[in-house]
């Protein structure tokens, strides 16, 4: 439902990440809307470069309670620093490769015009 492997999940419950996960009566876990909520949550912190064991500490602030609120707060005002720069990198990234199609997009159209004129 969220793209995970069974690995993952287990392993997400190990870390700490999630919190323990209700089972049916074979043992196969259940998974509510509030727990695919926090795994989608957790997803994207990790897509957007967020270390594990930032993403550990969210976690363990969360179960702590709202007095946790504003340091919550600040590693997210901070992950989203980091979030911005590396935006910024890929879109110099992006810029170098830009100017490259153009250079190469160039070079292979006066090389193909010679050959059109014949």
């Amino acid at each position: 439902m969220v793209g995970l492997t069974a690995h993952t999940l287990r392993w997400y419950e190990q870390e700490g990440l999630v919190a323990p996960i209700d089972r049916d009566s074979a043992g196969r876990r259940r998974y509510c809307d509030d727990d695919i909520g926090w795994l989608r949550l957790l997803i994207r912190l990790r897509t957007t470069g967020m270390p594990v064991r930032e993403m550990c500490r969210y976690a363990e602030m969360v179960r702590a309670g709202d007095h946790t609120v504003g340091d919550r707060l600040q590693l997210f005002v901070e992950h989203r620093e980091r979030v911005l720069a590396r935006i910024d990198e890929l879109q110099q990234d992006l810029a170098m490769l830009d100017l490259k199609i153009s250079v190469y997009g160039e070079m292979a159209q006066a090389q193909a015009q010679p050959l059109a004129s014949r």
